[in-house]
């Protein structure tokens, strides 16, 4: 059974040490092309800018460690939505120190669901983003205990056109590419293990997709100003195949705010989905 008593516990610090390399093969990771100098180039005028969703990145190892601590089948756990608040710009290179707090369990029946809270700050202690990341356990609902609160709904407007569409056209090696960055489960690269895993071709890693979206936005809405997206929260509502045309649209709702979409052939793949971002 989950481990309950790890509710309230604390992970960390982890270490990330990363250079401008590691930036610039994650923003090509998420589709970044040569055209986007500032994402592409460390010698760009001004600074080579880091999109803030590469913070998912340095949050990777704590959160595998909270995960290896819930005595689950880690094939049973489904990433199910992911936030990130900006606080203040990613260095292009640097230390970053990362803590995590796991701070809920909830029962959902069929399956429990975990939600985790971190932080990352500089080797100078300087706060620079948070995450929360929220995984469901299948098969490991049903105890009886608190169903948690219920989310806060961010429906897309449906009686208007959005306010932005940007369409991505991803490559075929698109996962084998953003892999690189750390999550190397096989299943965003072995069509045997994909098979076995029910589906007809590895798929690309969602984390990828968010970083999509996320580019789509800033080059929508932000004039291509990283420091602008403040925070952005998805839902992974359905699979993208590499090679398939990943559509984010966005509607403003208020004048700061965003309800966002990623859609493919296949349907909506990030949903309930929101930006943030700065005048």
């Amino acid at each position: 059974m989950i481990k309950l008593d790890l509710v309230g516990k604390s992970f960390g610090p982890t270490v990330f040490e990363y250079t401008w390399r590691d930036v610039i093969l994650y923003h090509l990771g998420i589709g970044a092309a040569a055209q986007d100098l500032s994402l592409v180039f460390e010698g760009v005028k001004g600074g080579l800018q880091v999109i803030p969703t590469f913070g998912v990145i340095p949050a990777f190892d704590v959160l595998w460690e909270v995960t290896k601590n819930l005595n689950v089948d880690l094939q049973k756990v489904l990433h199910g939505e992911q936030v990130i608040f900006a606080d203040r710009p990613i260095p292009p290179q640097g230390k970053l120190l990362t803590t995590a707090r796991l701070e809920g369990i909830y029962d959902k029946g069929k399956a429990a669901l975990v939600q985790v809270r971190s932080e990352t700050a500089s080797e100078e202690g300087e706060a620079l983003f948070r995450c929360l990341a929220v995984f469901f356990c299948r098969g490991e609902g049903g105890w009886g205990g608190d169903p948690g609160p219920k989310g806060e709904r961010h429906q897309v407007p449906g009686d208007r056109p959005p306010d932005f569409v940007v369409a991505d056209q991803t490559s075929p090696d698109q996962a084998v590419l953003y892999r690189l960055m750390g999550d190397v489960n096989p299943l965003h690269v072995d069509p045997a293990f994909a098979a076995g895993a029910g589906f007809k071709q590895p798929i690309l890693h969602g984390l990828c997709t968010f970083g999509f979206a996320a580019r789509a936005i800033i080059k929508a809405v932000c004039d291509n100003d990283v420091r602008r997206l403040k925070e952005f929260k998805v839902r992974f509502s359905n699979v993208v195949f590499p090679g398939e045309t990943l559509t984010t649209r966005g509607w403003k709702v208020d004048p700061d705010l965003y309800q966002v979409e990623a859609v493919t052939p296949g349907g909506v793949a990030l949903s309930q989905a929101y930006a943030r971002v700065a005048g």
